[in-house]
């Protein structure tokens, strides 16, 4: 519960002798960052490895067509794996909102002008 409470609150109990039973965990996104990128991190990034390579064959004028899948080599895999690259990109498209700004300035460097 302590870790629950506001850095406000927290002081004011702890000015009043009131301590909690043990050291709280540490934040969520702290838990996450030594587990490394999540899961919606790892398909941004596959999905951009895909989109660099379209757009590197075909150019960003060209828009990728809603079943187009693209095949790509990831590091460490040793398989390639396919990525349904145009429902990404509507997916991407369509929550541009709700992305980072280093998400947004990756899609930007790629030519991508509905951002």
């Amino acid at each position: 519960t302590w870790a629950r409470l506001l850095p406000e609150q927290q002081e004011r109990l702890s000015r009043l002798g009131v301590q909690p039973l043990e050291a709280p965990s540490p934040a969520p996104a702290a838990k996450r960052a030594e587990k490394g990128p999540s899961k919606a991190q790892q398909a941004f990034q596959r999905g951009l490895a895909a989109l660099a390579q379209w757009v590197g064959r075909e150019g960003a004028h060209r828009p990728v067509p809603r079943g187009h899948a693209e095949q790509i080599t990831i590091d460490g895999e040793a398989e390639p794996v396919v990525v349904k690259l145009g429902i990404w990109v509507s997916n991407t498209k369509s929550r541009r909102d709700k992305l980072a700004q280093d998400q947004l300035d990756a899609l930007r460097e790629l030519g991508i002008d509905w951002i």
